[in-house]
């Protein structure tokens, strides 16, 4: 994509946000229309880490507001000691506001209750993905539970800092053995802070790929925060494109970690450059 046409999105999509359009039915239409085209075969969803300062009702109105479809819960929207009954009722309050409560996560597994646990409560939900960071010990475990449930796990990077899954290729070392269901949840943001090639990565990985964390950085080093898509340095574009021509046909979730007491300005923003870059893909 070209300077010119990177400014351009910025500058529609910043302006629909200052004049406080609902962007939810122009991205019902785009998605209407990437459907027809068959050529994107991936769908756009939120990673709810993002309103982790607003609790699970709240939460839905935001991704009904912004257009998407997909949700992803992190512990704080749906506590993993819940019970099956309020598992089943949280899916059903997002089913009737038309939304897929298709994950869970990130959900931290160190022992095997842990693992026990994160299954039960994915089934009990009807999660088809635990976006989590199952320690190496329990791997075996987490092997076994996915082969008895079906339920994919999506395997999470951190980027900088962590000992255990800072890479997706550190992932994959760990994981090639067990159950090709078991894959990665690649961390755009923090695989370019630690100085992987995203571009690369998606394409050596595609077919062990079951989520993607989306996010734009401002810088592409251990120093890099997340920003709004397109007001940062991260190839967007390259990395959506790769995507595509991989033919991953699961979810890419919005993670916007910035702005935590008010991020739907700069969630719908990036919802709206993404968008405007899919159309032209």
């Amino acid at each position: 994509m070209q300077p010119s046409r990177r400014r351009f999105l910025q500058t529609a999509v910043a302006a629909t946000v200052l004049a406080g359009f609902d962007m939810s039915n122009a991205v019902a239409e785009a998605t209407q229309e990437v459907a027809k085209s068959g050529e994107i075969k991936f769908q756009l969803g939120l990673a709810s880490y993002t309103t982790r300062k607003f609790d699970r009702t709240q939460t839905i109105e935001m991704c009904k507001r912004a257009g998407l479809k997909n949700v992803c819960f992190k512990d704080i929207h749906l506590k993993l000691t819940a019970s099956d009954e309020e598992c089943a009722a949280a899916a059903a309050e997002c089913k009737k506001a038309g939304l897929n409560l298709y994950g869970g996560g990130v959900i931290y597994m160190k022992k095997p209750e842990d693992v026990e646990n994160a299954f039960r409560y994915a089934k009990a939900c009807g999660m088809a993905t635990i976006v989590g960071v199952p320690e190496p010990p329990v791997l075996p475990l987490v092997d076994e539970k996915v082969k008895a449930t079906g339920i994919y796990v999506a395997i999470h990077n951190h980027g900088p800092g962590d000992k255990v899954y800072p890479t997706p290729d550190s992932i994959m070392e760990k994981i090639e053995n067990f159950d090709k269901r078991i894959g990665l949840c690649i961390d755009v943001g923090h695989t370019a802070r630690i100085g992987v090639d995203v571009i690369e990565t998606i394409k050596k990985h595609k077919n062990r790929i079951y989520d993607f964390h989306f996010k734009d950085e401002t810088e592409a080093s251990t120093k890099g925060q997340t920003c709004i898509c397109g007001r940062g340095v991260l190839d967007l574009p390259g990395y959506l494109n790769a995507i595509k021509e991989v033919g991953y046909d699961r979810i890419v979730s919005f993670e916007y970690e910035a702005d935590e007491k008010d991020p739907l300005p700069g969630l719908m923003e990036s919802i709206g450059y993404v968008r405007g870059i899919i159309r032209m893909l």
